[in-house]
């Protein structure tokens, strides 16, 4: 494993992850409209990614048709790479995926990511009206990800083959797997591919996740050492009594998950406690237990303690927070430290 414990937060990548949360009380379109403005704020402060994440049948996101935002994005943003965070290939062919991006490849280039996903993104009821193989359950997700990446192949390869994604064929998008446990984490690191982990929701498993791919990595043509991103929770405000306070959405989002009632992302209440019991505030505390949480200087303590645990190359922030313009400003004193300003 290489040894990052020297490295200072302002020498990392930093990027962000957006739901594209719908708003109680708000719309889908009000919800991409802030997408936009976010993303417009984070090129101007430093932030190298923007990805949006394929999620169905849930009324409080609006990203389901995430190659058509991010298309959007990169239309109003100028420099920063857009890409999924992710795609979840076996919902789709890869055909489709492949024209998809091979599209905003050539309409954006080397500004498009491709990060791809074998979970469903949704229900079982709605992954069955997804998909063109109702009996598929991610487990040809290899065989999948190997037909795709064929359809980017240039040259007498790609012209051999009888079937040709155009545009796609011959272009260099970059690829990542997308994972919450240990099945992409291995698959990433046999195939010599970037990594990206979901710490922000499957906590328990980061370690174990980044070990198993950096101990499995091979070095290929896209990379010769390992390179993983860690995504992150991180709610920033002037005070830690703030950040805390506007947590509460992101609690009672997980909360609206274990009770089964997604709906729009709730306002901020003063006291979680009272709305869970003692079940669901256990719950809460092992989700969110990585999640970072409070002003300037105890959110620059926990995420160098997080670098030093994990180990990242790249930090993905994701932050639900109800009130746009507070999300605004926890993305900006993100990046004041990460900026070391």
């Amino acid at each position: 494993m290489s040894n990052l414990t020297s490295k200072k937060l302002s020498d990392l990548s930093y990027s962000v992850l957006d739901l594209v949360p719908v708003l109680k009380g708000g719309s889908a379109g009000d919800s991409i409209k802030n997408t936009v403005d976010l993303a417009r704020h984070a090129e101007d402060w430093g932030y190298k990614r923007y990805w949006m994440a394929e999620h169905h049948n849930n009324p409080g996101i609006a990203s389901s048709a995430t190659p058509v935002l991010i298309g959007h994005v990169a239309a109003h943003t100028t420099s920063i790479r857009v890409g999924s965070g992710g795609v979840m290939l076996p919902n789709h062919s890869s055909l489709v995926v492949a024209e998809q991006f091979g599209t905003l490849e050539t309409m954006f280039p080397e500004r498009i990511d491709l990060g791809l996903g074998r979970a469903p993104g949704t229900d079982q009821l709605t992954a069955r009206a997804l998909r063109r193989d109702y009996n598929g359950d991610g487990q040809d997700f290899p065989e999948q990800l190997a037909e795709l990446r064929a359809y980017f192949q240039p040259g007498k390869q790609a012209e051999q083959m009888s079937v040709r994604a155009i545009p796609g064929q011959g272009l260099q998008i970059p690829i990542w797997l997308l994972g919450s446990s240990g099945f992409s984490a291995q698959l990433a690191g046999l195939l010599g591919l970037p990594f990206s982990f979901a710490s922000h929701f499957s906590p328990e498993n980061t370690l174990p996740a980044l070990g198993l791919y950096r101990n499995s990595f091979q070095s290929s043509d896209v990379l010769e050492k390992p390179y993983s991103m860690v995504c992150v929770n991180v709610i920033a405000a002037d005070s830690d009594e703030e950040a805390k306070k506007l947590a509460t959405t992101l609690q009672q989002y997980h909360l609206n998950i274990i009770r089964n009632t997604r709906g729009p992302l709730e306002p901020p209440v003063n006291n979680i406690d009272s709305i869970c019991n003692g079940y669901e505030k256990a719950y809460l505390e092992q989700k969110l237990v990585r999640s970072i949480i409070g002003g300037p200087s105890t959110i620059k303590a926990q995420l160098e303690r997080f670098l030093e645990e994990t180990q990242a190359e790249e930090i993905m922030i994701n932050s639900q927070i109800y009130d746009h313009k507070a999300r605004l400003h926890s993305f900006e004193i993100i990046a004041d430290i990460l900026n070391d300003r």
